[in-house]
């Protein structure tokens, strides 16, 4: 039945087994181990005869529910719950690559994905090689003999640049390499992993999948479409034979899930199985009052500039029209100048909050140069797309009045 549901009801009911005594939520099973009746029947599972679950670190129930719901939504697959969205990549780029490989990512990336990428990964003997999201001839010149993936988000953050990810897609797979898409921004609700024609997806499950800034979670989804039986995927190998189009999801969580231990805190789980319900609602709201807040700003007098894709004259406008379905999700940027104005912007705010999350029910701010970019050298941000005045707003699901009175306010006072 999962798959003849629509994504509405989709949301509520994929992947949903009753819970005990008829409950209709998501049990948590808080355990970290699970006990078998004898030990031939433990030792099948162990070695994938059987299904079932060993040891929360591997695989939890409660985690096992959002997982199945994530993929449905993701047009098909397997998925893996992570404890944050920075552990999905993280796992996810180590089970593809290995010393010596090269990633060829977008350079409009969230600012923890570039560290991870420019350094930690560095520690690994990986190369990340940083191509601006809208050349395509950049990206298809980049790819070289060491390459084994390709990673962009499907719209930048905090640049919002939106990347032509079906084209990008196509300039992969003509290298034999996988795409993973990074929709945290997006979420399944304006464009799944299907339509996109991405291999992986990945994104922090705190966001708009939580809805409500009470929970820290990420996901992989593996659509089960790569081919992985390839001479640039030797370690693959034994995963290919016995797991097929999923060998990936396998070789993911059978080593580097389980050896970096990453794993969904099981109430973690059941919170964002809860939050997951609304995600149709909330972004509509979220698309929508963000739209008219970036229309309002952009007839301001003290604002600079503003970046949102849904507006008509953004250069983004069209192919995120062609790919997202006429929504543009809930995040913009704008400019009043210089970081002075901008802190006086932030600092008037009364509903708004300023805080480093995106996707929460509530309107967020911040001032990216300052914060969460704030390591970056000034030829970094300007790859990111962070400028000194840049305030990035997570526009949330109040009332869209209150909050274009809450930025008329604060914008008229400086």
């Amino acid at each position: 039945m999962d798959r003849q549901l629509r994504f509405d009801s989709m949301l509520i009911h994929g992947g949903a087994e009753p819970g005990p005594a008829g409950a209709t939520a998501v049990p948590i099973v808080q355990s970290s181990s699970f006990a078998y009746e004898t030990a031939e029947a433990l030792e099948d599972v162990f070695r994938g005869r059987a299904a079932g679950q060993v040891y929360t670190r591997i695989g939890n129930p409660t985690s096992e529910a959002l997982e199945k719901r994530l993929a449905l939504l993701e047009g098909g697959g397997a998925a893996i719950a992570t404890a944050s969205g920075m552990a999905a990549i993280t796992t996810a780029v180590l089970t593809i690559l290995r010393a010596g490989d090269e990633i060829l990512s977008s350079s409009s990336l969230f600012g923890g994905t570039f560290s991870l990428f420019r350094d930690t990964l560095s520690n690994f003997g990986i190369t990340a090689c940083f191509v601006d999201p809208l050349d395509l001839d950049g990206f298809r010149g980049a790819i070289n003999e060491r390459t084994r993936l390709l990673f962009v988000e499907t719209i930048g953050n905090p640049k919002l640049d939106v990347p032509d990810i079906p084209a990008l897609a196509r300039i992969a797979h003509e290298a034999g390499i996988p795409i993973m898409v990074d929709s945290t921004v997006s979420t399944p609700y304006l464009a799944n992993g299907a339509q996109l024609e991405a291999d992986i997806l990945a994104y922090s499950t705190s966001k708009y999948i939580n809805g409500t800034g009470t929970t820290i979670g990420g996901a992989i989804i593996d659509r089960g479409v790569f081919d992985w039986n390839s001479p640039k995927f030797p370690h693959f190998e034994q995963f290919y034979k016995k797991y097929r189009a999923f060998a990936f999801t396998a070789r993911a969580r059978k080593l580097v899930h389980k050896d970096v231990g990453a794993c969904a805190a099981p109430f973690n789980s059941f919170l964002l199985t809860e939050g997951i319900q609304t995600l149709a609602l909330r972004m509509e709201r979220h698309c929508s009052n963000a739209l008219a807040l970036a229309r309002f700003l952009k007839g301001h007098p003290k604002v600079a500039w503003v970046s949102y894709p849904g507006l008509e004259d953004s250069p983004q406008h069209a192919v995120a029209s062609r790919l997202y379905g006429g929504r543009y999700g809930g995040l913009l940027i704008f400019g009043t100048g210089d970081k002075a104005s901008a802190f006086k912007v932030i600092n008037g705010l009364r509903l708004s909050r300023n805080l480093a999350n995106i996707g929460d029910a509530k309107t967020l701010v911040i001032h990216p140069a300052s914060t969460i970019c704030a390591d970056y050298n000034a030829e970094e941000k300007a790859l990111m797309g962070v400028t000194e005045d840049l305030i990035r707003v997570s526009v949330g699901i109040e009332d869209c009045l209150d909050i274009v009175e809450d930025f008329k306010q604060s914008l008229d006072a400086i």
